[in-house]
Parts: C-alpha cells; structure tokens; sequence
C-alpha cells in the first residue's frame, strides 16, 4: 500500500466525471487499497474518491466507523428524505459546511472482488456516500453549502 497525494481547491481533476471501471483486477484492489490508507492518514477522513488523488475512475473507499467499505462503480439507486449535514472534505482542508442531504439512500456497486452488493444506509453513511459519489460525477461539497461554518466553534457546543 501506498500514500497519495490528495488533490485540493482548484485543481481540475475534482470537476471531471471520472469513468466507469471495467473489470476489477489486482490493479484496482491495490488502488482500493492506496486510497483506504490515504484517507486514514489523513485528519477527519471518513471517505475518499479516486478523483481526490489523481485517478478519473468511479472507485470509492469510505469507514464512518462501523468497517471499511471499498466500492467499484457505486452508483445511489435510491434516496429519500432529508438531512441537514455539516461537512468537510480531504480535498478543501479547513473549509466546513451546513448542506442538505439525502437521509437515507440505496447503493449499489461491486466490491473489492467484483461481486455486486448493495448498500442501503441512514446517516452519516448515507451522508458520506452522497459526498464521495458527488465526486465521482465532478461535483465538490462547495457548490451545495448553504452556509459556511466555524467547526471548532460547533465543537465547543457539543
């Protein structure tokens, strides 16, 4: 396994719609592999997108706390209701914002084998999956905030 670089701010790789793999090999897996261990070296990673380092393919690795998901092709089949979310992301360090969300949503993808499977989760999961497919289609978190936020002053109020 190897550390990336995560691509920040204006670099353009963030804005492109990355493309669809087509067979998950041991190229992908060590991929899978180099992007879960980027995002739990980095502070506050809860998911990564391939785009986010460098590579245009639809790969998304994410662990909210409960086990790490690495996904090939994700894709939401399904959403609904709404959550109000405070988000950042790897990609604009220090940036923190108030958005709306989808409060559970339906993914289905292949994982690190290739085998389909499906994800139907609330949440911060279903938050952090919203995120990282965003990036897969060129959307970064910024375009949606409705309200930028001081993080350290809501974490004072907790």
């Amino acid at each position: 396994m190897a550390l990336r670089q995560i691509r920040t701010f204006d670099d353009e790789i963030l804005r492109k719609v990355c493309k669809p793999v087509a067979g998950v090999d041991g190229h992908i897996r060590q991929l899978l592999g180099d992007m879960a261990e980027t995002m739990y070296h980095a502070p506050n990673g809860g998911g990564l997108a391939a785009n986010q380092v460098g590579i245009l393919r639809r790969l998304v690795v994410a662990d909210m706390g409960e086990g790490l998901f690495k996904l090939v092709n994700p894709e939401i089949v399904e959403e609904s209701g709404e959550q109000t979310v405070i988000e950042g992301c790897l990609s604009f360090p220090g940036i923190w914002g108030r958005l709306k969300r989808p409060s559970h949503v339906v993914v289905k993808a292949l994982d690190e084998n290739g085998k389909p499977i499906v994800l139907d989760v609330t949440g911060e999961m279903a938050k952090c999956l919203c995120h990282e497919i965003d990036h897969l289609n060129g959307i970064v978190f910024t375009e949606k905030i409705l309200e930028y936020v001081n993080i350290e002053e809501i974490e004072e109020q907790e």
